[in-house]
């Protein structure tokens, strides 16, 4: 019988330099619109900078990214970083980016008006920038609130808004015409859009009215986020923590509507901060 000598044989500690090339290889590459934003508003922290990157890359797709002309994420905790416009973070009024107004209170669960004052300008025209039958608005509400205009502008004729809730109902207003289903509820994310034939407004990501396409255009004035721009003056105070918020220049489909809900909804629950 022959016997082996057993011996010992060490090999050497694995190199983490070729681990960590490895690792970087087989991730996806971040988003350079993600960058962007975190960028300008200098966030750091991993966890905001990882919902942020997958958020842009749930939007490209599903096919809603180039829909959008503002997406406001409210990440960050301050005024400085939730004034920053997603699509385009540029600290200018062309870059649509907030300008904050009385009485705010900024956390990482987003910006919360004091519903007496405090509204956030948009520098965004709905007659400029959108169409009566080609746009969308969205607003996520983390406050059971019955009172305010979460988003709106009207010009003395006309008017473009939506509320999440006010006198127990959701409105979406789109130049002369609205829709205001019943609504018990001031929590979650509320999205009103047109599509091919109709406006609709959906609740975290569920139709809950519908209507025919208005036809005439749509208000003159500055969108406000927190109250209404009263033909110049603000008005209709909300007290609704938003923690997302968005203005669209194209029509979305009602699949894409459900579809931008799911995206946000993750964003949120990445953030813990979900409704």
């Amino acid at each position: 019988m022959i016997r082996f000598k057993q011996k010992n044989i060490s090999y050497p500690a694995p190199n983490k330099t070729i681990n960590y090339l490895w690792q970087q290889v087989a991730a996806s590459p971040p988003d350079a619109d993600a960058t962007a934003f975190l960028t300008a508003a200098g966030i750091t922290d991993p966890t905001i900078s990882t919902a942020t990157n997958e958020f842009v890359v749930d939007l490209k797709g599903y096919g809603i990214w180039t829909k959008m002309k503002a997406i406001y994420p409210f990440v960050g905790g301050t005024a400085t970083t939730h004034k920053f416009n997603l699509k385009n973070p540029v600290d200018t009024n062309a870059a649509f980016r907030l300008v904050f107004v009385g009485g705010w209170t900024h956390s990482a669960n987003g910006a919360l008006p004091n519903g007496t004052n405090a509204y956030a300008k948009t520098s965004f025209i709905p007659g400029t920038e959108m169409d009566s039958a080609n746009n969308s608005v969205s607003f996520y509400s983390r406050t059971n609130s019955d009172s305010g205009i979460d988003i709106g502008a009207w010009d003395g004729s006309r008017l473009y808004g939506l509320y999440a809730r006010r006198s127990g109902r959701t409105f979406y207003y789109s130049g002369t015409t609205g829709l205001n289903p019943l609504n018990s509820n001031g929590l979650g994310f509320y999205c009103g859009f047109i599509d091919a034939s109709n406006m609709y407004i959906y609740k975290n990501g569920a139709a809950t009215s519908s209507g025919p396409i208005p036809s005439l255009a749509l208000s003159t004035r500055e969108l406000y986020i927190g109250a209404e721009n009263g033909n110049g003056s603000e008005a209709f105070f909300s007290n609704k923590e938003c923690a997302f918020a968005s203005l669209g220049g194209s029509k979305l489909t009602t699949t894409e509507a459900s579809n931008l809900y799911t995206a946000v909804q993750a964003f949120q629950t990445t953030l813990g901060r979900q409704v």
